[in-house]
């Protein structure tokens, strides 16, 4: 299944790896669960409980591509890069109605 798949799918969890401060300053995604990526390891039995696909996104799409790599090495089985936040903002809004 593809990123775009998983969102018309609307059944998934955002996980922004960026820092709270990040948020603070730049913005987020309402729903998002904030893990930065210095606690992905700490966290990962959370992050491998999660049942539905899980998206990973940050400023660029860098950390959270850290972060797949290292939850997939771990086991995850449906995680997406979802890039950047705001990119991946504007991708969420664009397919709200097609739920």
């Amino acid at each position: 299944m593809s990123l775009i798949e998983v969102i018309q799918s609307g059944n998934y969890e955002l996980i922004d790896v960026r820092e709270p401060m990040e948020l603070e300053m730049d913005g987020n995604i309402d729903g998002a669960k904030n893990i930065p990526l210095g606690e992905v390891e700490d966290r990962k039995e959370e992050i491998l409980s999660i049942e539905k696909p899980v998206i990973l996104f940050c400023r660029s799409g860098n950390r959270s591509g850290k972060a797949l790599e290292y939850l997939n090495g771990q086991g995850l089985k449906n995680g997406y890069n979802g890039g950047g936040w705001a990119e991946l903002k504007a991708v969420l809004e664009a397919n709200q109605g097609t739920f």
